[in-house]
């Protein structure tokens, strides 16, 4: 049965990684739903989550696979329940709309979103939440007319305990091919 499944990997920063990974899901005709790159809390180590809709036993073999790159430190796997996650979304709106209905700011205020820059034209105003929220957000600014409207990948945070940094003296103390960074 399909399902949404996140995976944390942990990985050095190395020109055509992205590229490579991104392969590893195509070739499974997998697509992947939301993506995140940035650089983590350990210095040399960058993380990338990514989310996609699909089988238990397909993204385990996709974990694998990634595994097998050899700049990946670790590729973690993570069921909805097993995470916290927030997106950011991002809305142009109409000033002209806005300035005829007055309820704009009672409606931001009561979705936790925040006004972000003020124009002539246009509005622009933030929502961090998951994928509901924002889409919900999204529809309830569609009376104002929404010129544009973008959302960010997934961030995440797991609720497993086991930290980064234990996994990396694990690999360490069993030999492993791999050269890690430990602080």
């Amino acid at each position: 049965m399909k399902r949404k499944y996140t995976l944390l990997i942990y990985t050095e920063n190395h020109i055509g990684l992205l590229n490579r990974v991104s392969i590893i899901f195509t070739r499974r005709k997998v697509n992947i739903e939301s993506l995140t790159t940035s650089p983590s809390r350990h210095d040399g180590i960058h993380t990338f989550v990514i989310v996609v809709n699909t089988t238990r036993d397909m993204v385990e073999k996709i974990q694998k696979q990634i595994e097998k790159q050899i700049e990946v430190l670790k590729a973690f796997l993570y069921d909805e329940d097993m995470i916290l996650s927030q997106e950011v979304a991002l809305y142009k709106v109409s000033t002209a709309a806005i300035a005829r209905n007055n309820k704009i700011e009672e409606l931001v205020r009561n979705s936790n979103g925040r006004i972000l820059d003020i124009e002539p034209e246009y509005i622009v105003i933030e929502k961090t939440g998951n994928q509901q929220e924002t889409q919900e957000f999204l529809e309830k600014l569609a009376p104002y007319d929404v010129h544009e409207f973008i959302r960010s990948g997934r961030v995440v945070i797991t609720k497993p305990m086991k930290r980064l940094q234990d996994h990396l003296k694990d690999m360490q103390n069993l030999g492993a091919h791999k050269k890690v960074f430990v602080d």
